[in-house]
C-alpha cells in the first residue's frame, strides 16, 4: 500500500527534531578537550544500537502494519536519524587530518565504523529477542527479513 506523503512527513519531521535536540545536547555535555570526538560516537554507536533493536523488533512475517510503519518512521527515520549523524564524524575525521594528526583520523574512522557496526548488530539480536517474546511471535529461519 502507497502511504499519502502528507502522513509521513509530519512524523519524520517530529522525530528528527526531538533527535537532532538530543543530539546538539550531548554534544554540549560530553566534554571534547581530549581531541577524541566522545559526542559523536556515543550518538553514533547508540544510535546504531536503538535503530537495529527498533527495526529487528518491529520485524513480522508478512505485511508492516501501519502503527509498526508509525513507529518506524517516528523512532527510526526521524528520531534516530536526527540523533545520529555522519556530518559531525566527517567534520571530526577533516578537523584531525587539518591539524596533522592522520593517525588519529584513521583510528578514529575504524573505531567509529567498527563500533557502529557491533552495536547495530548487538541491536538486532537483542530486538530478535523482543520480537520473539510479543504476542503471536513466529520464529523466523535465519537471514529472513
Amino acid at each position: 500500500m502507497i502511504r499519502p506523503l502528507a502522513r509521513d512527513v509530519p512524523l519524520v519531521a517530529a522525530g528528527g527534531a526531538v533527535g537532532s535536540v538530543l543530539r546538539w545536547g550531548v554534544t554540549h555535555v560530553v566534554a571534547t578537550g581530549s581531541g577524541w570526538p566522545w559526542a559523536t560516537l556515543g550518538c553514533n554507536v547508540l544510535g546504531a544500537f536503538l535503530l537495529g533493536l527498533l527495526l529487528e523488533a518491529l520485524t513480522r512475517p508478512g505485511d508492516e502494519t501501519p502503527r509498526a510503519h508509525s513507529t518506524r518512521l517516528v523512532l527510526g527515520t526521524g528520531l534516530l536519524g536526527g540523533f545520529t549523524t555522519y556530518s559531525a564524524f566527517a567534520q571530526d575525521l577533516w578537523d584531525q587530518l587539518a591539524a596533522g594528526g592522520t593517525g588519529q583520523a584513521v583510528l578514529t574512522a575504524a573505531v567509529m565504523l567498527l563500533a557502529g557496526l557491533l552495536a547495530a548488530g548487538a541491536g538486532v539480536l537483542c530486538g530478535a529477542r523482543v520480537r520473539a517474546g510479543a504476542p503471536g511471535a513466529e520464529p523466523r529461519s535465519r537471514g529472513q527479513r
